[in-house]
């Protein structure tokens, strides 16, 4: 086609056909795309000669940011360039939009396959000439030379091998990959430089999936672990030398040829270290491409690759150290591997890398820790590692702020750690965060971080410091915010100081609880009142003033309500009811069957039951509601069949009820105390007649001639079975009433055979079927998937 440029252009016609536009992969940029096709016309205009060809132009983008008018950016684009079509502006609009969204690396994003291009020749393998591919075979034949002319060759081969396009010939030349592999194989031990060079040629293979067959062909990722154990027994050797040099010199430290015999070998260590984190780099990169494989990946698990890793984190390259940390973050969504690291300590080695300067490492670090921070063990090495602090001060770095909250908030949800954060400056960075969001929605890992925080007491103090409660109740009502308001409930449960900062938001809690706000909302509020067992608090002008009565007992009707609505109902009537005209008011306005009619309907939940159990318990202290508990329901009758109820929780609260109600109702105390005694009897009769009576087992059932002391008889018939008849079995074998009377006093403690019937009357609320007390807050852990 030299006739192209040189010929009349007359008689040349070009013309550019199929335009198509698309966004750089890496760049700010938009890649056209385009077809010139040439003809040359003869004299009378017809086409004689024709050529096509592909083409490909690059347009920039350096001016694009977030604040960049696309519209107006598209207009410039397709005024500067003429192959644009004017109908494609709102394609270019389009794209550039893209772009200016679109995160790159430095935006926390994942990092692109490392390229060969990213490698740089090292010192020692640097060479003056220019490869060619058309000399391929020339530089096969140095291979089969001496050491340096191998290296010299297989650095040719190499310059080949970074270029993409030269990939599928040098696959077509099987003579030079197959001399390659051999003298890899025979030779790297020879050479760190020869073993370095062949390494990078067949990792510029790896870089593509689809060469991923000729590098397992030639065995080079098993030969790579060998290269790698190795390497690492030689590192060391050369530590313990060194160690051993050293102790000498310091031993004799007046002894000059010592001195420099150290500070050599120190420098021939450095020396070596360079070069030996070079090849470790290289190998690592290639067995991390084929490592796409799991089949592959298991291969090397199999073969200690997760120990290998680990080690290696101790050295000082960060370039190195990056690739090892990508290589561990990819093989720890593996349970097998994970476990791995926890046996090597790998934890405590990654806390050494926070923080660091190389952003890279850093982020790919973080990412590490979270996948290995769901699991407990692993979360307990990284506190022990200090890593608390750490992860606290990194929350300033916008860059690591989201991964340093998400690992703590897997820290946060264990109880044992909690009040470490006390004493770091997480919890202020935390609450200025929460504030400098002002209207706008809070992120979930943010706001779930804190709800864990709240529920310990130390960090409650700290978070309401200030104006710290009064700012996140203004945010809460405002925004009718359901997850601030959990927070604010977690630290309402806390006693002491931090509980009597609550006076103050009374009302405006009072307020939310209405049929026109959100359940979800009201459930929080509920529960924050519930937990506000503040003596000062008049509970009474409470309910009179915000009408909660007629609020609290409609929805104590099965199915008015979701359960966790109504359950929070239950819990903040047992709250007011510790005072005297509250529990007066609710009587009165006919809260007892309602809740006697729930309890019908829950029985078989074992938190409502209690709940419910607990607010007769508080009501049988009053005077007023005592009287209507006992003679106007029954619930001394579901107290009764409550008594031996199979959770010890609602147990404790019904004998501690009974006995109050037996103390002041003789009839009631009569039947409460009937009850116990047949529960009791029958139990001790159930012993008996279970008892296997074996000869061999029990002997002292049998007389002397092998009669049974109890013979076949009934065994209540027996009088030398039970005690002496003073005071408990009287002339006609009945039980006297005084016996039990005893019982309750505490006389017959010492038999060894009855225990007290009940501890005493406690003020405190019970706990629950799920442990808590009904006055501290339940644990509410919001959970995010960050996986």
């Amino acid at each position: 086609m030299d006739s192209l440029q040189t010929g009349d252009p007359r008689y040349l016609k070009r013309r550019v056909k199929g335009c198509t536009l698309d966004v750089h992969p890496t760049e700010k940029a938009l890649v056209v795309q385009y077809e010139v096709e040439a003809t040359i016309l003869g004299e009378l205009g017809e086409p004689m000669v024709g050529e096509r060809k592909e083409c490909q132009k690059i347009i920039r983008l350096k001016s694009l940011n977030a604040s960049t008018d696309t519209s107006s950016l598209a207009r410039k684009v397709m005024e500067e360039c003429r192959l644009i079509h004017p109908s494609k502006l709102r394609e270019v609009e389009q794209l550039l939009f893209y772009l200016q969204n679109r995160k790159h690396a430095n935006d926390n994003q994942e990092r692109k396959r490392i390229s060969p291009r990213d490698f740089k020749p090292y010192a020692g393998v640097e060479l003056d000439e220019e490869a060619s591919i058309n000399s391929i075979d020339e530089y096969v034949e140095l291979l089969y030379e001496d050491i340096q002319e191998k290296i010299r060759g297989a650095t040719l081969i190499f310059q080949l091998a970074r270029n993409p396009d030269n990939l599928e010939e040098l696959l077509q030349n099987e003579t030079a990959l197959g001399a390659l592999a051999r003298v890899l194989r025979e030779d790297w031990k020879q050479s760190v430089d020869l073993a370095t060079t062949i390494t990078y040629i067949f990792f510029c293979f790896s870089s593509f999936s689809q060469f991923h067959g000729l590098v397992t062909h030639f065995k080079i990722g098993a030969l790579c672990m060998n290269i790698i154990e190795h390497e690492l027994k030689r590192y060391d050797l050369w530590q313990d030398e060194l160690q051993k040099k050293k102790k000498a010199y310091e031993e004799f430290s007046d002894n000059q040829n010592l001195k420099k015999e150290h500070e050599k070998s120190f420098r021939k260590y450095q020396s070596l270290l360079i070069k030996q984190e070079q090849l470790l780099r290289v190998a690592l990169c290639l067995l991390l491409n084929l490592a796409e494989d799991t089949r592959t990946e298991l291969k090397m698990r199999n073969k200690n690759i997760v120990h290998m890793l680990v080690k290696i984190l101790d050295r000082e390259d960060e370039e190195l150290l990056l690739v090892v940390v990508s290589f561990l973050k990819k093989l720890s969504i593996f349970l097998e591997n994970k476990n791995d690291m926890a046996e090597t300590f790998a934890v405590e080695k990654l806390a050494r890398l926070i923080p660091s300067e190389h952003e890279e490492l850093l982020s790919t670090t973080l990412r590490l820790l979270l996948n290995l921070s769901f699991d407990t063990s692993l979360r307990s090495q990284m506190v022990q590692a200090g890593l608390v602090p750490k992860l606290s001060s990194l929350l300033a770095d916008e860059g690591q702020r989201q991964l340093s909250m998400c690992i703590l908030y897997h820290i946060s949800m264990d109880d044992r750690f909690k009040s470490m954060f006390a004493d770091t400056d997480c919890i202020p960075q935390l609450m200025k965060m929460v504030f400098d969001c002002g209207e706008e929605k809070m992120e979930a890992e943010l706001i779930s971080l804190c709800i864990n925080l709240a529920a310990n007491k130390s960090n409650a103090q700290v978070i309401c410091e200030g104006n710290g409660l009064k700012m996140l109740m203004k945010r809460a009502v405002k925004m009718k915010d359901v997850l601030v308001m959990k927070m604010i409930r977690n630290l309402s449960q806390h006693n002491g100081p931090t509980k009597s900062l609550f006076l103050d938001h009374v009302g405006d809690l009072a307020a939310q609880i209405s049929e026109e706000e959100a359940e979800e909302f009201v459930i929080e509020c509920l529960g924050t009142l519930a937990n506000l067992t503040i003596a000062d608090l008049d509970w009474a002008l409470v309910l009179k003033e915000y009408n909660l009565v007629p609020f609290l007992k409609d929805r104590l009707k099965p199915g008015s309500a979701e359960d966790d609505l109504i359950l929070e109902v239950v819990i903040m009537i047992g709250t007011v009811s510790m005072d005297d005209s509250c529990a007066a008011m609710l009587a009165k306005s006919g809260i007892i069957p309602a809740l006697i009619e729930l309890l019908n309907a829950q029985q078989e939940d074992d938190e409502f039951v209690c709940q419910i159990v607990y607010v007769f318990y508080q009501m049988v202290f009053h005077k007023a509601t005592r009287d209507v508990i006992i003679k106007d329901t029954q619930a001394p009758a579901y107290l009764i069949d409550l008594m031996h109820d199979n959770n010890a929780e609602i147990r404790k609260v019904c004998d501690n009820t009974l006995d109050i109600i037996a103390e002041y109702d003789e009839e009631w105390g009569k039947k409460i105390q009937t009850e116990k005694f047949r529960w009791y009897n029958g139990q001790w009769l159930e012993m008996v007649e279970n008892r296997q009576m074996d000869e061999a087992g029990e002997p002292f059932l049998y007389g002397d001639d092998g009669e049974s002391f109890v013979g076949n008889g009934d065994i209540l018939e027996r009088p030398d079975l039970f005690y002496s008849a003073d005071g408990i079995i009287g002339a006609d074998g009945a039980i006297s009433p005084e016996f039990y009377t005893d019982f309750q006093n505490g006389e017959l403690g010492q038999t060894g055979y009855l225990s007290s019937v009940s501890d005493q009357i406690s003020a405190d609320r019970p706990i629950s079927a799920y442990g808590f007390r009904p006055d501290e807050q339940f644990f509410y852990n919001y959970t995010t998937s960050t996986r």
